[in-house]
C-alpha cells in the first residue's frame, strides 16, 4: 500500500495544481473549460487541453491507487445495468457494488445479453480474484445463465426489490452523463467511467450517517490520503 505517486517529470505544473484539477473535474459535474476557468479564478493559468491530458493520464492512476486503499469488498455484490447514451446511440453500463455500495466494477458493452452478462462477470471475478456468497440480480433473464456458468456454486438472488444498493449506485453517474450531455464514444466512456468511480466516491462518505464534525473529520481523512497518492502537499493556494 505503499505505491509511489506517479511521476510528474517534465510537467511543468507541481503535483498540487495537477491533483486539484484532475479533482475538480471527477469530482464535480464540470467541464474542462469550467476547471480551467477555476483555476484561472486562483491565478493559475491552465488551459482546459491541458486539463483534459491531465485527467486522461493521472485520473486512472489516482483511482487505482484510492481502490488499493480501500478495504476489502464485501461478499455480497449486487449487479445492475442501465443504458447510457453515446454518440447519440444506447449502450449498457454494468455495474457491480458489494453490500456497503462500493463500486466494484463497470463495464460499458452495447448488448445486455446472456453472453454481455457473462464477460461482466468474469471479469469481475478476476478483478476480484474470488467469487462472492451472494449474487443478487433483478430478474433479467440474461443473469441466471451467467451465474449458472461461471459460479454456480454461489447463493443467486434475483428479485428487483432487492438490488437497490446498485440501483442507487447509479446517479452520480446519471448526474455526470447529464453534465456531459452523453459520451462521445465507448472506449471514452469506459475510461471515464473506470476513473470516476474510483475517484468520486472517495469523497462522497455516508453525510446522512454522521454529526457534522464526524464529516469533517473523515473529509479531512480523506484529502489527506488523496494528497499522499497523489503527491500533493495541499490545496493549491489563491493568488
Amino acid at each position: 500500500m505503499s505505491a509511489a505517486p506517479p511521476s510528474y517529470k517534465r510537467h511543468r505544473y507541481p503535483a498540487e495544481i495537477i491533483a486539484h484539477c484532475v479533482w475538480l473535474y471527477f469530482r464535480f459535474p464540470l467541464s474542462f473549460r469550467e476547471v480551467e476557468e477555476l483555476m484561472f479564478q486562483r491565478g493559475v493559468l491552465v488551459s482546459h487541453e491541458t486539463v483534459r491530458r491531465w485527467c486522461g493520464k493521472f485520473g486512472q492512476a489516482y483511482a487505482d491507487s484510492l481502490r488499493r486503499r480501500r478495504p476489502a469488498a464485501g461478499d455480497k455484490w449486487h449487479l445492475d445495468e442501465v443504458f447510457v447514451k453515446i454518440n447519440g446511440g444506447r449502450q449498457y453500463l454494468w455495474r457491480a457494488v458489494d453490500q456497503h455500495g462500493n463500486v466494484l466494477d463497470v463495464l460499458v458493452q452495447s448488448k445486455r445479453d446472456a453472453k454481455a452478462a457473462k464477460r461482466f462477470l468474469a471479469k469481475l471475478m478476476k478483478k476480484q480474484r474470488r467469487v462472492p456468497r451472494v449474487l443478487v440480480t433483478d430478474k433479467m433473464k440474461s443473469y441466471p445463465v451467467a451465474h449458472r456458468e461461471l459460479m454456480g456454486s454461489v447463493e443467486h438472488r434475483a428479485h428487483k426489490g432487492l438490488n437497490n444498493r446498485a440501483e442507487n449506485s447509479h446517479q452520480p453517474t446519471r448526474q455526470r452523463e447529464a453534465a456531459m450531455k452523453g459520451f462521445r464514444s465507448t472506449g471514452g466512456a469506459q475510461r471515464f467511467l473506470s476513473a470516476f468511480t474510483g475517484i468520486s466516491p472517495h469523497f462522497r462518505p455516508s453525510r446522512h450517517l454522521m454529526t457534522a464534525g464526524h464529516h469533517r473529520f473523515e473529509m479531512m481523512i480523506r484529502f489527506t490520503l488523496w494528497n499522499h497518492i497523489t503527491g500533493a502537499t495541499g490545496m493549491p493556494a489563491t493568488t
